[in-house]
């Protein structure tokens, strides 16, 4: 597992040198921090070349491999929450966030029942949350007229 665990630390490295060439000139229209948007992607690509560095160095030792049909339950995963970004906009935060929410509550074994009311009262409280009390904009989608 070594050579694996070298090859994720180049990745990763990879990773945090696109976040740091993408944040490096990143900088708002108008100043409403003292620190500006730049400092969460340059400090995002700290945390993980510093991962990646030492996955280099050292690897990581011997682990076991996935139990049959972790992999695909993981590319299921990411094929989510890539879904979950590109629909973001157009279905809103409420929507998306709870088809995500159901869609990975049921992969990791929840009841219909349960997974349906919890990713509803998630996405709601956390749109309620971040829009109403902390005043970070999120997209409304199709729930604009309601909302």
């Amino acid at each position: 597992m070594t050579l694996n665990d070298r090859l994720l630390g180049i990745v990763a490295l990879l990773i945090a040198a696109f976040l740091t060439w993408y944040g490096y000139d990143l900088e708002a229209p108008f100043s409403y921090e003292p620190v500006g948007p730049k400092a969460f992607p340059l400090l995002l690509a700290l945390v993980i070349a510093l991962c990646g560095v030492r996955l280099v160095l050292k690897g990581g030792g011997n682990v076991p491999a996935n139990p049959p049909g972790a992999n695909l339950r993981i590319a299921v995963m990411v094929g989510v929450l890539l879904a979950y970004g590109y629909f973001f906009q157009t279905l809103g935060f409420i929507v998306a966030t709870s088809l995500m929410c159901l869609t990975i509550g049921r992969m990791f074994g929840g009841s219909w029942t349960k997974t349906l009311i919890g990713s509803v009262l998630l996405s709601i409280g956390l749109f309620l949350l971040f829009d109403r009390v902390m005043d970070v904009v999120l997209p409304a989608g199709i729930l604009g007229g309601w909302l």
